[in-house]
């Protein structure tokens, strides 16, 4: 197992802790299905506003095992990614799409199984110009996300952790787990979180 996939036996909400309470991207940004989960390194992607052509040569060049993070620059209203496109990133190897806006096509989605964390669902198609950029630098919400820094996202939302943090985190995150492990104990003996935090 590679290192960076460690991070993917974490909750996002586990890393987002073990890093200072850090790296979350916005909260509207889910998974389409409760179950997906996602966790691989950033191949990042910026779109024009309702343009998609560039999410196609990103699933066409990403290499296998990468993850998708697309910011399409603050404008919501179309569906930038459908079942064609995650059926071509599948047969390539691409392990999901975090993207800031909406997709379509839900169902078929779901239906095979391919992770996309997205704003919603819009059914308004996009054009085919192809402005904006390929692994660069891009920003969502608050957090700056390099190619290479891993994405981990599950029911509860997208963490981004820095390819530099990786082992870090890590150990932070085991360390939150047996902590919070212990609290279960003591709430299983009757405890309160009152009590047991000090905050009587």
């Amino acid at each position: 197992m590679e290192l960076y996939e460690q991070l993917g036996t974490f909750s996002a909400a586990t890393l987002h802790e073990a890093m200072g309470k850090s790296g979350n991207l916005p909260s509207a940004i889910k998974p389409i299905s409760p179950s997906m989960r996602v966790c691989g390194p950033a191949y990042t992607v910026k779109t024009m506003p309702r343009d998609n052509l560039l999410l196609h040569r990103a699933y066409a060049y990403a290499p296998a095992g990468s993850v998708l993070v697309a910011y399409c620059s603050g404008f919501y209203e179309a569906g930038y990614w459908g079942d064609l496109m995650s059926l071509g990133a599948m047969t390539k190897g691409i392990n999901g799409l975090v993207i800031d806006a909406c997709v379509r096509d839900a169902d078929d989605i779901e239906a095979m199984g391919f992770p996309v964390f997205s704003r919603g669902l819009c059914v308004r198609g996009t054009s085919n110009h192809g402005d904006g950029s390929l692994n660069e630098p891009v920003v969502i919400g608050e957090v700056l996300i390099r190619p290479g820094d891993i994405l981990v996202g599950d029911r509860d939302g997208v963490v981004v952790v820095p390819k530099d943090r990786i082992a870090e985190t890590i150990e932070k995150a085991k360390a939150r787990e047996e902590r919070e492990e212990w609290v279960r104990t003591q709430l299983r003996e009757g405890k309160t979180s009152l009590q047991i935090y000090g905050w009587e």
